[in-house]
């Protein structure tokens, strides 16, 4: 391990528990050991993920977070005693790796419950809502401080918990830390006065009106989390530890509208004069600990910061925070071990937070400890298998049952929470495969046929592998992509794959293979009935180092156009968006903390944006749009065309194939890499 980083191997003490390194793996929805979305029962799954993140010397672990009352079945979490016995039975296997547990307990969502539209069907329909109560009581558990709007939908407003409901909660909490505590649990972490989730909402003023003994002052909005921790430590003792996720700054100017990083704004949420008392007051009510970043869901991407984030976002506040408490403080965030470790040796934080790293790679301290860090397979901050809860004009969160069913699964890493069907097989049958395209679906199919025992061998027509994601990773804020075709690279060399550059394979005939894979891409949609269309300059020829003007006219406002607009501003560039549809990032599979970045950072920055208009011509200089106020000429001086892709098999031969990636449809990272597993699996 490099010197600088060893500090990061230290131990530190969470009250009388000592935790063996400043590694700590914070909770993400779906690592759950009671299950996720569904009846609570000791979870496998989860178990194995957070086993595995043990073993490779993780110092404290904390699974995702479990709903004292199950959103789903309505049950109470210290109900099911079954599932507390198997996970003492559990525990001593995963005190071997040395590691600490804390289970992390949780009272909910409140108007931050992510809403569906199905969702809203069950509960706009008055049978309906009846008949689905049994399963999903939308009523309670969306229910919020006061009266509020649901981050994701207008059908379903909360409304206030009464005092008898926030008292039974209480219990609940109490009655759960204790079974955790019996079952040998090390500690619990009580989520969340962070990210604005439930207790969070009843320390913000603008969600928070009521004129109890919850509302008001800041000793009223902040009882609730005090006397979780208060109920826990008298079923508990003293120095069974508990932990608090707490959000040091809002950062939020209102229902839905977040702050972005240096913008001046009016904070309607937990500013830092607040948070420094308030940090104060959750200490003496009991809390042991702080893990702490930033943000709201109407600030979503301080908690889940996309790759337009800077690093450490919220690094330099939680250090300020940690001067106002005797209590260790860990940071989280897109925090790199570089300035975690700089951190924890000044004595301005005690530990180092990290989640979606061991999702791409459950071993990655094991490999940064043993000088391998070239090995580790990098979060590229996607969210695409993680968290793609969705959300654009007109819809509630756009996702997939498949994929609100299943959080914490990876759009790099095929296997993580889904090696039920996700795993290495040896063949008994090796087989030559030959493989057409070396970019990322390409090398994926080569890398798992490689550790099944067959022998790949890539054709690639150009002189480096990688395909269109050399120029997908070549944005200038992009460098975790450019790490993982990296990573995919020197896994080629690794593994010893045959590879053959400049090799275009024009026929399948040409493939005297026990088997054929084809991973040949997509092709640019072209728009033949728009004059002058061949004047634009296509996406990938931009990122690939195509010159353009000052003034640049972004035709696509879907996840690629506004991410070439957002390189073209802070390249001192003047994108204009046009967008045929009626809000930009209008697709599923985009994280709302990604997507709402861009659409604020735009209105922030003032960036030209024309929705629901369509381009009708090009001509030198400017281009001729239809929108519903009629036709328009924008000037610019480029016109970059970033209006999608279309599948580009190679179809010519007879020789029985494998079609995988957007050569069969055109999707996202994550489907082309998991297709590729998948299919290189099937061989």
């Amino acid at each position: 391990m490099r010197k600088e980083l060893e500090v990061l191997l230290t131990p530190w003490k969470i009250g009388n528990c000592e935790i063996k390194n400043r590694f700590v793996l914070t909770s993400m929805g779906g690592t759950d050991l009671f299950g996720w979305m569904e009846k609570n029962h000791f979870d496998k799954a989860g178990a194995d993920f957070i086993m595995e993140v043990a073993r490779n010397n993780c110092g404290l672990v904390l699974p995702g977070c479990q709903p004292v009352y199950n959103p789903m079945f309505g049950q109470w979490l210290y109900k099911n005693k079954k599932m507390y016995r198997d996970l003492a039975k559990w525990m001593p296997e995963f005190h071997k790796t040395g590691a600490k547990l804390f289970i992390q307990l949780t009272a909910g969502f409140g108007r931050s419950f992510t809403v569906s539209s199905m969702m809203e069907t069950l509960y706009t329909n008055p049978v309906l809502r009846v008949l689905s109560k049994p399963v999903m009581d939308l009523d309670k558990i969306t229910a919020s401080a006061s009266a509020s709007p649901n981050r994701w939908s207008d059908k379903i407003p909360s409304r206030a918990l009464t005092v008898e409901e926030i008292h039974e909660y209480i219990d609940a909490f109490a009655k759960s830390a204790k079974l955790c505590q019996e079952a040998g649990v090390d500690g619990v972490e009580i989520h969340a006065v962070h990210e604005g989730y439930l207790l969070d909402q009843f320390t913000l003023l603008y969600v928070n009106k009521r004129d109890d003994e919850y509302g008001g002052s800041l000793e009223n909005r902040y009882r609730f989390a005090a006397e979780i921790v208060k109920a826990i430590k008298k079923e508990c003792g003293d120095d069974f530890p508990v932990s608090l996720r707490y959000s040091v700054v809002s950062k939020t100017k209102g229902f839905r509208e977040g702050a972005l990083p240096g913008e001046d704004y009016k904070e309607v949420g937990r500013d830092m004069e607040e948070s420094e008392k308030a940090a104060k007051f959750l200490q003496d009510a009991g809390y042991d600990m702080l893990n702490c970043d930033n943000g709201t869901y109407d600030a979503w991407y301080w908690a889940h910061p996309p790759i337009y984030m800077p690093e450490n976002c919220n690094l330099e506040d939680v250090e300020h925070i940690r001067k106002f408490v005797d209590i260790p403080v860990v940071c989280a965030g897109r925090l790199s071990p570089e300035a975690a470790a700089e951190s924890i040796r000044e004595g301005k934080i005690d530990g180092a937070g990290f989640a979606r790293n061991f999702l791409a790679d459950q071993e990655w301290i094991t490999k940064l400890i043993n000088d391998k860090e070239e090995d580790i397979r990098p979060c590229i901050l996607c969210h695409n298998g993680c968290f793609n809860m969705c959300h654009y004009k007109g819809v509630p969160n756009d996702q997939s049952l498949s994929d609100s069913l299943g959080l914490a699964r990876c759009a790099v890493n095929a296997e993580t929470m889904q090696k039920d069907k996700h795993y290495i097989r040896k063949t008994s049958s090796p087989q030559k495969v030959g493989i057409i395209g070396g970019g990322i679906a390409g090398m994926e199919a080569a890398r798992v046929l490689k550790l099944r025992g067959h022998n790949p061998i890539i054709f690639e027509r150009d002189d480096k592998l990688g395909g269109t994601f050399i120029a997908a990773s070549a944005e200038s804020y992009k460098e975790k992509l450019r790490m993982l075709l990296a990573w995919y690279r020197r896994e080629m060399d690794r593994l010893g794959i045959d590879i053959h550059l400049g090799s275009e394979i024009r026929s399948l005939d040409e493939m005297k293979y026990d088997a054929v894979i084809v991973a040949t891409g997509a092709k640019p949609r072209v728009f033949n009935n728009v004059p002058g269309f061949d004047k634009t300059i296509e996406a990938c020829e931009f990122l690939n180092g195509k010159e353009v003007g000052d003034t640049v006219a972004v035709i696509g406002g879907g996840l690629t156009g506004c991410e070439i607009a957002y390189e073209l501003a802070l390249s001192g560039k003047h994108p204009i968006i046009v967008e045929m549809k009626d809000d930009l990032i209008s697709q599923t599979g985009v994280c709302l903390a990604n997507s709402s970045y861009l659409r604020e950072w735009f209105a922030l920055k003032k960036t030209p944006v024309y929705l629901e208009t369509k381009l009708k011509e090009v001509r030198d200089g400017e281009i001729v749009c239809e929108s519903k106020q009629g036709e328009i000429t924008i000037k610019c001086d480029s016109v970059i065309s970033s209006v999608g892709y279309v599948p580009d098999p190679l179809t010519k031969g007879e020789t029985k194939a494998y079609y995988i990636g957007d050569c069969k449809k055109v999707g996202n990272l994550r489907t082309v890499i998991w297709d590729a597993y998948e299919t290189a699996m099937k061989i």
